[in-house]
């Protein structure tokens, strides 16, 4: 039979283990999807009518939403300060080797940036073999939240010595919605569901769950842009012609 001290400290440190427990299986290094945390006792055996001291410290989740207004289709607007860095994750413009071949080849595309609502200038040119979804193409440290202080987007690629129509998150008609943002858990807006359509480009994969929706970090925003159709209902129209990822970063946030 166990006695009153034996309970308490059993009690004690069940708790201690499950928090502790809980905090290492979920958060795995990054920020976790649900807050968590650790809880200690000293000392872990007390005498009836006593009380130990507890010690704990918790983790809460960040949600993007709660630091950047997402303006649709594609605008972003600081809500405090923080630090940005863009990537460049893909590039799915091609073209057919020839008429009768079914051997395509990748073609240049620009990634272009509007930073405060100045003009749209480029952070990214190139083929997709030129990618390297590590790389930051643009960065900055503790953006202030001035009214003026949005991301807009834009591509558009270079094929047969010309450039084709520029798509940014400023066009109007039908390309107003050829430039999308999207956070985790959402479905990017494609008549054929992305993570089944044949034409998915590799890169794109490790972005998408397989139920199709965005799989990214909780700070997180994809930019996804298709610049070779306008006609939403196409096939064609997939949001894989240029794809970036957005990382924000609230470096004076403290549990």
């Amino acid at each position: 039979m166990k006695n009153s001290k034996q309970l308490t400290a059993i009690k004690v440190a069940s708790i201690s283990a499950l928090l502790s427990g809980a905090a290492l299986a979920q958060s795995g290094g990054t920020i976790p999807a649900v807050p968590v945390g650790s809880l200690s006792a000293y000392p872990t055996i007390v005498q009836t009518g006593t009380k130990p001291t507890l010690t704990w410290a918790a983790t809460y989740p960040s949600v993007v939403q709660n630091y950047v207004e997402i303006i649709a289709p594609s605008t972003l607007k600081l809500k405090k300060a923080l630090d940005v860095q863009i990537r460049v994750l893909g590039n799915g413009v091609t073209a057919s080797s020839s008429a009768s071949s079914n051997t395509f080849t990748w073609v240049d595309a620009e990634a272009q940036l509007s930073f405060k609502n100045a003009s749209y200038s480029r952070i990214f040119y190139g083929k997709n073999t030129n990618i390297n979804p590590s790389t930051v193409v643009w960065s900055r440290t503790k953006l202030q939240t001035a009214k003026d202080n949005t991301l807009r987007f834009g591509g558009r690629y270079y094929y047969n010595n010309q450039w084709a129509t520029t798509f940014t998150t400023s066009s109007s008609g039908s390309g107003s919605n050829n430039v999308r943002t999207l956070v985790n858990g959402q479905t990017p807006p494609t008549i054929t569901p992305m993570h089944t359509a044949p034409s998915l480009e590799s890169f794109i994969k490790p972005y998408l769950d397989a139920n199709g929706k965005v799989k990214i970090g909780p700070m997180d925003v994809i930019v996804f842009m298709e610049l070779t159709h306008t006609n939403v209902n196409d096939p064609g129209y997939d949001l894989q012609d240029m794809v970036l990822l957005v990382t924000f970063t609230d470096n004076t946030a403290s549990n």
